[in-house]
C-alpha cells in the first residue's frame, strides 16, 4: 500500500509539474530543457494540461480522446462488449495484451455476463487468467478512468471476490481517493450500489453519502431523485432530507411511476412529508392519466402506512381500482383493501366489487385472506349488498379452517365477526375458552395487549348481544385486568371536562371522566340524569359497567346514564359515525347496557 500510494503522489506532482504555464523547465543552473515526450511513460499523461479541471473531471479528456482516436482500443473495446462467454473474455486476454481500462472492462463483463446467465462465480474466480486480469488493474490502477474504476469496484463485489485480497482493497481505495473528482451520477450510482448488494455498514458508503450531501445542489435528473430517495435516503436522515426538497422542487416532472416509488421511499422510512405528499398528489391528479395496477396498489399502501388523506387521489385510485378487482390475485385483493381500512376510506362500488370477487373466488381464497377482507370490512362497518350470500358463504370456508390461524389472527377475526354482527356461537366459544386467553394472558406485547382488549369486546358481544349464548365467558380479573395505555389528554378532552364543569357544577359527585369499563370501552365522561335531565350524584348508584362500584342504589325511575364519547375523525361527518365499526360497536354495547351516548366533536 505504501508503494501504491508513492506511486500514486510521484505522478500526482508529475502531472502538475506538466501542466505549468510554460512548456520549458528551468534548471537550477539556469539551464533551458525543453520537455519532450521522451519521459517514461509520456502516453499516459496525455491529457490537455491547459486546464486544471481536466484532472479533477476524472480523466474525462483522456477518455474521450483515447476512444476517438486509437483504432486499437475500439477494437478491444467492441470484442469485450461483444462478447457472450467467460471463455471468449479469457482468450481475448491470452491473445492482447491489455492495459489496466481493458483489463478492468473484460471483468465489468465478465461480472455482467455471470448476472445475466446465473454463472458460477467461483470457477471464474478460481481461473488463473482472472487473476492476471487483476493484477494488471492492481498494478495501474490510478490510470484506470473513472467510470470504468467504478463499474470495477461493483463488478469485484458482484462476483464475489474476498474483501480481504489486496487488489479490491487497492480498489476501494483508490476510489475512495478519487471520489472529489467522480461526478454526481458517479457517485449516486455507487452510492446505490453500495446500498443495495453492501449494507449501511459499509465503509466506503458512509464517504460516498458524506459527498452526495455536500453536493446536492447539483442533483437536477428526476431520476436520480427517485433512485437516492429509494435505494439510500434510508441510509442517511441528513440525505433524504435533501432529496425530498429537491424533489418538492421538480414533482410536476415525476411520472406516475416515479411517484410511486418516491412514495413508498417515504413510507417504508416513516418520513410523512406532508408538503412533499401533497405536491405529489396534486400533480399526480393533474395529470389526469390511467395508472397501472401496480402503481395503483403501491399508491394506496404507501398513503396508508403514512396515513395521509387526499381525498382527490384517494377516490381516483378507487375508481381506477374497481375494473381491475376481477383479475386481481389474493394477495393483491387484501393488500388493496386492509390499505383503504387503514385509511378510513370506504368506497362503495369498490368495496361491493370486493365482496362479489370474495363469491367468485371463495375456494381460491385462503383462510388468512378471507380473515383479511373481513376486518377490512369491519373496521368501515361495510355490509355487503349480499350480506346473506356473502357470510353464508364465510362461515362455510371457516368452518373447518379456524384452527390454521395463529392466536391474534383468530382474535382479529371473531372480532371482526362481532363488529359486523355475524359472530356465531362456535366462534365464542373458541376464544373465550380458558386455555385460549390463559395462553395470551402473560404477553406483554402490544399485538398481545390489543388482542385482551379485543377479547373484552368480543366477552361483551356475546353477553349483550347473542342472548342464546351460554358461556363460557371472561372471567372478572379478566376483565379488570386490560387498560388502556397511557395515552395523553387530547384538546378535546379538555374542553370536554370544562365544559361538564360549567354543567353540572364543580361538585365531582355529578360526573366521573376518563372511565374504563368492563366492556372494553373507554367513555371520556359519564353522568346520570333524572327524568327532568337534572344532574344526580353518579357515585350514589350502583355501576354495573365498573369493576368495583362507589354505590349501591339502583337508578330511579326515569333517570338514565349519559355517556360521552369523542368522535375524533376529521375524514368524517357527524353523520357517518357508524361508519367506522370499533365505534359503531361501541355504541351499540353501551346502548345495550342502558347508556344515553353523546358524540362529542
Amino acid at each position: 500500500m505504501a508503494a501504491h500510494l508513492m506511486r500514486r503522489c510521484c505522478w500526482r506532482h508529475l502531472g502538475s509539474f506538466l501542466s505549468a504555464p510554460s512548456s520549458s523547465l528551468l534548471l537550477p543552473t539556469g539551464k533551458l530543457l525543453v520537455a519532450t515526450r521522451a519521459l517514461p511513460q509520456a502516453p499516459l499523461l496525455s491529457f490537455h494540461t491547459s486546464s486544471p479541471c481536466s484532472w479533477v473531471d476524472g480523466f474525462s479528456v483522456k477518455e474521450q480522446v483515447e476512444e476517438g482516436s486509437n483504432q486499437e482500443h475500439k477494437v478491444i473495446r467492441g470484442l469485450i462488449e461483444s462478447a457472450t462467454s467467460p471463455q471468449e473474455l479469457f482468450q481475448l486476454s491470452d491473445h492482447h495484451d491489455l492495459d489496466s481500462n481493458q483489463a478492468s472492462l473484460v471483468i465489468s463483463q465478465l461480472s455482467r455476463l455471470a448476472v445475466e446467465k446465473k454463472l458460477e462465480t467461483q470457477s471464474i474466480r478460481q481461473d488463473g487468467r482472472f487473476q492476471q486480469l487483476m493484477s494488471i488493474t492492481d498494478a495501474q490502477i490510478s490510470q484506470v478512468w473513472n467510470n470504468t474504476l467504478v463499474n470495477l469496484l461493483k463488478s469485484l463485489y458482484c462476483l464475489g471476490v474476498e474483501s480481504s485480497r489486496p487488489e479490491l482493497q487497492s480498489v476501494e481505495q483508490e476510489v475512495l481517493w478519487r471520489l472529489r473528482r467522480l461526478t454526481f451520477r458517479q457517485l449516486a450510482t455507487l452510492a446505490e450500489f453500495l446500498a443495495t448488494k453492501q449494507g449501511k455498514e459499509n465503509k466506503l458508503l458512509s464517504e460516498v453519502i458524506k459527498k452526495l450531501e455536500l453536493r446536492w445542489t447539483e442533483l437536477e435528473s428526476t431520476r436520480t431523485v427517485v433512485t437516492l430517495m429509494a435505494k439510500v435516503g434510508h441510509v442517511s436522515p441528513a440525505l433524504m432530507d435533501r432529496l425530498e426538497d429537491k424533489a418538492l422542487e421538480l414533482a410536476e416532472h415525476f411520472s406516475p411511476d416515479d411517484i410511486r416509488k418516491i412514495t413508498l421511499a417515504l413510507a417504508y422510512q416513516n418520513r410523512r412529508c406532508v408538503p412533499l405528499l401533497r405536491a405529489l398528489s396534486y400533480h399526480l391528479i393533474q395529470k389526469d392519466s390511467e395508472l397501472n395496477l401496480n402503481i395503483l396498489l403501491d399508491l394506496v399502501f404507501a398513503y396508508g402506512k403514512l396515513n395521509f388523506h387526499q381525498p382527490q387521489v384517494l377516490q381516483k385510485m378507487a375508481t381506477d381500482l374497481q375494473p381491475h378487482v376481477s383479475s386481481m390475485t389474493p394477495m393483491e385483493l387484501t393488500r388493496c383493501i386492509r390499505s383503504f381500512a387503514l385509511l378510513k376510506w370506504l368506497n362503495l362500488p369498490l368495496f361491493e366489487a370486493i365482496a362479489q370477487y370474495a363469491l367468485d373466488n371463495s375456494k381460491k381464497l385462503s383462510v388468512a385472506h378471507l380473515g383479511s377482507i373481513i376486518l377490512s370490512f369491519a373496521r368501515l362497518n361495510f355490509q355487503p349488498s349480499g350480506n346473506e350470500d356473502f357470510f353464508t358463504m364465510v362461515h362455510e370456508e371457516l368452518q373447518d379452517q379456524l384452527d390454521e390461524l395463529e392466536p391474534h389472527l383468530l382474535v382479529d377475526l371473531v372480532w371482526s365477526l362481532c363488529v359486523l354482527q355475524q359472530a356465531k356461537a362456535p366462534y365464542l366459544q373458541r376464544v373465550l375458552a380458558p386455555e385460549f386467553y390463559t395462553a395470551i394472558k402473560g404477553d406483554q406485547s402490544p399485538k398481545a395487549h390489543n388482542s385482551r382488549l379485543k377479547l373484552l369486546h368480543i366477552n361483551t358481544t356475546a353477553k349483550l348481544e347473542i342472548p342464546d349464548y351460554r358461556g363460557p365467558f371472561l372471567p372478572l380479573e379478566m376483565l379488570g385486568a386490560v387498560e388502556a395505555g397511557g395515552e395523553k389528554v387530547t384538546l378535546l378532552q379538555s374542553s370536554l371536562k370544562e365544559a361538564m364543569v360549567g354543567l353540572v357544577g364543580k361538585n365531582q359527585d355529578n360526573w366521573r371522566f376518563d372511565v374504563h369499563t368492563l366492556y372494553g370501552w373507554h367513555v371520556d365522561a359519564e353522568m346520570v340524569v333524572n327524568g327532568d335531565n337534572k344532574p344526580l350524584p353518579v357515585k350514589d348508584f350502583a355501576a354495573p359497567h365498573l369493576l368495583r362500584s362507589e354505590g349501591t342504589k339502583t337508578l330511579p325511575p326515569g333517570a338514565r346514564r349519559v355517556a360521552f364519547l369523542r368522535w375524533e375523525f376529521p375524514n368524517f361527518s357527524n353523520r357517518s359515525k357508524d361508519l367506522l365499526g370499533r365505534y359503531a360497536m361501541a355504541r351499540r354495547h353501551l346502548q345495550a347496557a342502558g347508556f344515553l351516548i353523546v358524540d362529542v366533536s
